[in-house]
């Protein structure tokens, strides 16, 4: 059963780290989330999948699939599509690479989806949200259509507003705000 209390005692023990960072978006940070050291945890792994099915069962639409961008989205992907099997209830997932295959179908998106599937895109931390858009991006020119995008932390940093602008809902288990950090003031 989820417990987000767990959960953020394991983020705080395994994956928020206190320094001067570079994040993936290249803005500067204070403090870093290591979102694999807690989805590569057996425990992790098992909340965030029962926390991520939680969300989703809340819908009124239950998605054909979740995935999300290699490699972040991977054990994700992978936990909640196997406890979504423990609970009996019909899941797909599906994983989208940065560069096609250079083989092969050369493929963009890995998986059992097809077009006209519903889709909710997971990542492990949102910051600006551009890891999940592109795969967003890669998902729509495949003929999938993206509901949302659900992560395990959103640092408040404008991600949730990039979705929002572009018609996406968004949801979190947790925010930076669970941890004691206040996001920074943007002023645009």
């Amino acid at each position: 059963m989820y417990s987000k209390d767990r959960l953020m005692d394991l983020v705080r023990e395994k994956s928020l780290k206190f320094g001067d960072f570079t994040l993936a978006s290249g803005k500067k940070a204070k403090y870093y989330l290591d979102g694999k050291q807690v989805t590569l945890d057996s425990e992790g792994a098992k909340l965030v999948g029962e926390g991520i099915l939680e969300l989703l069962a809340s819908d009124s639409t239950f998605p054909d699939a979740v995935g999300g961008m290699s490699i972040g989205a991977d054990p994700i992907t992978a936990a909640v599509i196997t406890i979504a099997g423990v609970q009996n209830r019909p899941l797909k997932g599906f994983l989208v690479r940065k560069e096609s295959k250079g083989h092969g179908t050369n493929k963009f998106i890995e998986g059992p989806v097809r077009e006209g599937d519903h889709v909710v895109v997971v990542e492990d931390v949102v910051t600006t949200g551009g890891s999940s858009l592109i795969a967003i991006e890669r998902l729509e020119a495949a003929g999938i259509v993206v509901d949302g995008v659900i992560a395990i932390i959103n640092r408040m940093e404008g991600g949730d507003q990039a979705f929002a602008e572009r018609g996406y809902r968004f949801q979190s288990l947790l925010t930076i705000r669970d941890f004691g950090i206040e996001p920074p003031v943007t002023t645009e």
